[in-house]
């Protein structure tokens, strides 16, 4: 069944104060700073613990597995606990705190558990937050989904410049210490302002006294979403794209460091610069996508990040490899929010939290497969085969989009 957004099919639908939004997305922020916050630090700690290229990537898999593990039962956890608030916050502290932890890990096991359990926080962030804000804005769920990415790309982008200063006065110790310290602010926020933050729906059965899901009618929807033909498209094109990123976000900065020579903080303004593309990129394709629909737009972009991809691989350890980079996160994470909004669209009303945890599962799957896999590339044949490797992988994720039933990707309107 062709089924609308979540909002616009649940009953009692109105909209939201974007004072919701704006602390939200500031808490989506935090939830990509720490991870970005590693990528940075990922190359000292590979060298002080003397890890190969293949160790390396197994750190960000072992935490991409646990997030794969972990994530459908996250998500369907939030479809069933109706204080989404509190699961925000939770989240944020979760995400954080392994961090603090690593500042007194000397072992390889110890950073790979640390990482791992930043897998599993991390998954009840995106089931909870997603399908709300998009519950909550029916008719902009492109623009207010692209907000929200927008954070994560705030997020993803001010850390490695942040960061890579703060290592010419501390340690790698100091600074994943530190860093637990912003992560408890905002989660002690979203606790206060938005610790009963429900779905609309939610909030109409709560008044009227109607009766929840039962486990019956749980699994029937269940069922329906995973027989979707569209939902197994998104998911595949979504996994070979969390390929490409993770894969990407492990040995650029390596490559950087290592091939060109470049300090701590060159390689964060690399990389505050690719993701500050993404910013300005992504309020623009949220609502392009509510104008013209997601196919386009997905579409499109990954075919520009496959071209830069190669670009960059040809021109290896030179100036225009850097260009290439300043310009990739325009197309690379313009799309996130997009792929999200067309998730919501192609799942049944009431499985929002679900069908976003089965998208991030299939994410994490790929994540976890894709540093290892770069990272015995780069192994046998020289760190810049890395980057063939990844264009390989966005030109399988852009090919897997055709599959989708042609009518999923147009433009939803709300009912009513």
């Amino acid at each position: 069944m062709n089924t609308v957004s979540a909002a616009s099919a649940l009953p009692g639908a109105r909209t939201g104060s974007f004072r919701e939004v704006w602390l939200v997305t500031l808490g989506h922020g935090l939830t990509h700073w720490y991870p970005a916050t590693f990528y940075i630090l990922l190359p000292l700690i590979g060298s002080e613990l003397g890890l190969s290229y293949s160790q390396i990537g197994l750190v960000m898999s072992c935490q991409a597995i646990a997030g794969a593990v972990s994530n459908v039962p996250g998500g369907i956890f939030v479809d069933t606990v109706g204080r989404k608030g509190f699961l925000l916050a939770l989240s944020l502290f979760w995400i954080g705190f392994p961090y603090l932890l690593m500042g007194f890990t000397h072992e390889y096991w110890m950073l790979l558990a640390c990482v791992s359990l930043v897998g599993i926080g991390n998954n009840l962030w995106h089931p909870a937050a997603i399908p709300t804000l998009a519950n909550r804005f029916p008719e902009r769920k492109g623009l207010v989904l692209s907000l929200h990415g927008m954070g994560g790309n705030v997020g993803d982008a001010v850390a490695p410049l942040a960061i890579g200063a703060l290592l010419a006065w501390l340690s790698w110790r100091e600074i994943v210490m530190l860093n637990l310290a912003p992560g408890v602010v905002i989660a002690c926020l979203i606790l206060v302002y938005l610790g009963t933050w429900r779905l609309v729906g939610e909030e109409s059965a709560a008044r009227s006294g109607r009766r929840p899901r039962t486990a019956r009618q749980f699994g029937s929807d269940l069922v329906a979403l995973l027989r979707s033909r569209a939902m197994a498209a998104l998911l595949s094109s979504s996994m070979f794209r969390s390929m490409t990123q993770s894969a990407l976000l492990t040995f650029l900065p390596v490559f950087l460091a290592r091939e060109m020579g470049f300090s701590p903080f060159a390689v964060g303004a690399c990389l505050f610069v690719m993701q500050a593309a993404g910013v300005a990129a992504a309020p623009v394709a949220g609502h392009l996508s509510d104008r013209i629909g997601p196919r386009r737009i997905m579409m499109t972009s990954m075919a520009m990040t496959a071209a830069l991809l190669f670009l960059m691989a040809v021109a290896g350890a030179s100036p225009a490899f850097v260009f290439f980079v300043s310009v990739l996160g325009f197309f690379l994470y313009s799309t996130r929010a997009v792929l999200q909004a067309w998730m919501l669209d192609s799942a049944p009303a009431t499985m929002g939290g679900t069908s976003i945890g089965i998208l991030f599962g299939a994410q994490s799957l790929g994540s976890a497969v894709s540093p290892a896999l770069a990272g015995a590339v780069a192994d046998g044949f020289g760190l810049g085969a890395a980057f063939y490797y990844v264009t390989v992988t966005i030109v399988v994720a852009n090919l897997l989009l055709f599959v989708m039933p042609r009518g999923s990707g147009a433009v939803s309107r709300p009912a009513g």
